[in-house]
């Protein structure tokens, strides 16, 4: 069944038995597919449960509310997972799947691991609603920071949507997928899987998903080397007001702005920041915000320079990892084109230790780049990345990944085929195929290198 039918059947059987669950539903559904706009006609609905199931009442609001721009969204949000934790809601798999819908909307994807996976590993779901919660807790652990294990379990989500034949929280996941691969320097699997989310929303006629694309080869043309290719598409995002659900919004138009201003455009800069107001405190990035513009009014000016780089420091939290390194590399880059090499070479390796740290391959090979070019070194002879394999050997499936990560972190066979949907026989197989292609022979010593992604 499409998309558009489940939600039109699910909407048809909330107004026939009067049930704000099966609204709530419907809702998701749209949600993966629909642009804001259309969702604002079920907050009116939703609205005459608020005293019958005020916790649904209040998550359906606030995203809605939050995509639609509303400073009222959350509030709603907040008051849901006040709810949540109240009432003791995390046995309900709806209600889970609210909670992290909840959480990541409101940008604080490194609470989704913390305070939902467990939850999500002791119940039981069918595939498609497994699919969907891994998918969201993936996509909060590649946003906190940590793109290895996010990368897996948003395969992991891929393949049981695919089991589920559930096309639209396929697209979504893959849509995900394309921007966390390309920064992990997946290139090969970030454009393969770029095609596909295109075919699926076109499929689906997703506006929701389209944006998640865009911003996902954005990041693919970066990760490549293709300048002109990421401008062009940070020009559509920028227009099309992209990075509201993300927080990025500010970032996307600073970094093109930053773009022009470095390659001797300062009035096209001038006018991306020209009416814009300053960006809020509490996204990510948002503490180095003010300083950036400063910056990129004047990037020649030392002294902005500075500064900027003095509030990086404050980018502590886990969603600001990947900005934090963002900004040392382009105040590296700049410096070292201006000859201050002692200060570009400072910035550059702070920038290759933060993409190091998150598991960002294709951003570091970019900045290692800059960095020889200021040093003048030869390239490096890397060491093998830890699920590497072994020379002569075929690189680890998407399936012996998710085994590898599994077993490493200490489950069981029959913990990890629970877990991922598929037989003992199964992960017995894929175990012996890691183990060959690593080199390693037990699984201690595939914790042993489990420890190295972070």
């Amino acid at each position: 069944m499409s998309s558009d039918l489940e939600a039109d059947r699910l909407l048809t059987e909330s107004l026939r038995l009067d049930d704000p669950r099966l609204l709530f539903q419907a809702f998701l559904v749209l949600s993966r597919n629909a642009a804001a706009r259309d969702l604002q006609p079920l907050v009116v609905r939703m609205s005459r449960y608020a005293d019958r199931d005020p916790y649904l009442f209040h998550v359906l609001t606030g995203v809605a509310l939050h995509r639609a721009g509303s400073a009222d969204g959350p509030a709603h949000l907040e008051r849901a997972l006040r709810v949540f934790d109240e009432r003791a809601l995390h046995d309900d798999p709806l209600y889970l799947e609210c909670a992290i819908f909840a959480t990541l909307t409101l940008i604080r994807p490194h609470e989704t691991r913390t305070k939902f996976a467990g939850y999500v590993d002791r119940l039981t779901f069918d595939p498609a609603a497994k699919a969907r919660l891994l998918a969201m807790i993936g996509l909060g652990d590649a946003w906190a920071g940590n793109l290895v294990r996010g990368q897996a379990e948003m395969l992991e989500a891929r393949d049981l949507a695919i089991q589920a034949g559930r096309q639209d929280v396929r697209a979504e996941v893959t849509a995900w997928l394309v921007k966390c691969e390309a920064l992990r320097g997946d290139l090969a699997a970030s454009a393969a899987h770029l095609a596909e989310a295109r075919a699926l929303a076109a499929r689906n006629g997703s506006e929701w998903v389209a944006g998640h694309i865009t911003e996902g080869s954005a990041a693919l043309h970066l990760a490549r080397g293709d300048t002109e290719a990421w401008v062009a598409v940070l020009e559509l995002m920028v227009a099309a007001g992209l990075g509201v659900d993300s927080g990025l919004v500010f970032e996307y138009r600073w970094e093109l702005a930053t773009h022009h201003a470095l390659h001797g455009r300062p009035e096209t800069a001038a006018a991306l920041l020209r009416d814009v107001p300053p960006a809020p405190v509490g996204l990510p990035g948002g503490p180095a915000m003010a300083a950036w513009r400063s910056w990129i009014e004047d990037p020649a000016d030392v002294r902005r320079a500075q500064a900027f780089e003095a509030v990086l420091p404050e980018l502590t939290q886990p969603a600001e990892r990947l900005p934090r390194a963002r900004m040392a590399w382009l105040l590296g880059g700049a410096h070292g084109r201006a000859g201050r090499r002692a200060v570009a070479v400072r910035l550059l390796e702070a920038a290759c230790a933060g993409y190091a740290t998150i598991g960002a391959g294709g951003m570091l090979a970019l900045v290692e780049a800059d960095l020889r070019a200021v040093t003048g070194g030869p390239p490096p002879e890397l060491p093998a990345a830890p699920l590497d394999p072994r020379p002569g050997e075929a690189a680890l499936t998407g399936a012996e990944v998710r085994v590898a990560v599994a077993v490493a972190d200490g489950l069981s066979n029959r913990e990890v085929a629970d877990h991922l949907f598929v037989s003992v026989k199964t992960v017995e197989f894929h175990l012996g195929n890691i183990f060959r292609k690593l080199g390693v022979r037990n699984r201690t010593e595939l914790a042993r290198r489990r420890e190295q992604l972070g």
